[in-house]
């Protein structure tokens, strides 16, 4: 078990230091950086017993968290919330204070932040912006390690391969996939679906590559019903026994053009989508789904800025991680 020796020895501090930051010392005169050096260590090594202590008044730094989303359209992508969650769970246990910066918010960033969390989709223009700020940048669910910042993404393309190979190993190889194109909120850069790019290579790959079988639109519900209707008013008897939809939204919206076809699933067609977000799980019947850890990519990318906001370290990184596939009614198993 960790003793305060050990947090002290290894946020070179004196033991004293040590306990009285645990344990909210408000006289202590001790730099916020200090503070959560100690705070951090004492984390990493499980230490807890300073957790049972009353919660401290003294002013808390700043972490400012920018969603690509409006507020009105993270309450319409859980994705984006959970994510959100996820940080400010984690900034809480750190002792930080959150300020949050939606797209459709015009804002100037507080002099006090001293760290930024940007989470969705950003031009270069609106990383230039960004950068002028001159604080630690980490993003999640964008890769940016090109343009030399740190990021928390998602593996993409393992993940597609998930489901199409058991969609192979289920008998089904004319496969169906339903996507959308994004664009940044300056409307300045087209965003490409990585997993569209993952499901094309990897269906040449396997040689059962059908571009009829691709439907584009947009991420949203009623984009992923009119795409299904399009397809099953196109395709007729040629009707994939097997779709992939790159978001739940867009599941669900072609889960209700199936049905008022009366197409039924799994029996006719199979169906997975992508997040899991708790949606899935409010249909008839429940979706499979690509179960991607967005609270944990939240925790994870407040980690690595405190991190940066502690040590300085300049040289940006790139964080994947892994998903799985989550098997529900919609799909023959």
């Amino acid at each position: 078990m960790a003793t305060l020796k050990d947090i002290a020895q290894l946020a070179s501090v004196s033991i004293a230091t040590v306990s009285r930051v645990l344990n909210r010392d408000q006289s202590l005169s001790v730099t916020e950086e200090t503070r959560h050096r100690i705070l951090t260590v004492a984390e990493e090594l499980g230490y807890t017993k300073h957790l049972k202590t009353g919660e401290s008044h003294k002013l808390k730094q700043k972490i400012a968290i920018i969603q690509w989303v409006s507020e009105q359209g993270e309450l319409e992508d859980l994705y984006y919330y959970q994510i959100r969650l996820g940080i400010e769970n984690r900034a809480q246990e750190l002792d930080y204070e959150i300020l949050r910066y939606f797209n459709d918010q015009p804002f100037t960033l507080s002099e006090e932040v001293i760290g930024i969390l940007c989470i969705g989709k950003f031009s270069k223009a609106q990383i230039a912006s960004f950068e002028e700020y001159q604080k630690p940048l980490v993003f999640l669910d964008s890769d940016t390690l090109a343009l030399g910042h740190t990021c928390v993404i998602t593996d993409f393309s393992n993940a597609v391969k998930q489901v199409l190979d058991y969609f192979i190993n289920q008998g089904m190889d004319r496969v169906g996939i339903l996507t959308g194109l994004e664009i940044t909120t300056d409307q300045e850069e087209q965003i490409h679906d990585k997993r569209l790019e993952a499901f094309i290579s990897y269906t040449q790959e396997l040689g059962i590559y059908h571009e009829e079988l691709i439907f584009q639109g947009e991420f949203s519900a009623q984009s992923g019903y009119d795409l299904m209707k399009h397809a099953i008013q196109n395709l007729g008897e040629q009707l994939p026994s097997a779709f992939f939809a790159a978001s739940d939204s867009l599941a669900i919206g072609a889960l209700r053009a199936l049905q008022e076809a009366s197409i039924h699933l799994p029996e006719r067609v199979s169906l997975i989508s992508f997040n899991d977000t708790s949606l899935t799980k409010q249909v008839f019947p429940p979706l499979s789904s690509i179960t991607v850890y967005t609270e944990e990519m939240g925790r994870t990318g407040m980690d690595i800025l405190n991190r940066e906001v502690l040590h300085g370290r300049k040289i940006p990184s790139l964080t994947m991680l892994g998903t799985k596939l989550t098997l529900r009614e919609s799909t023959l198993h």
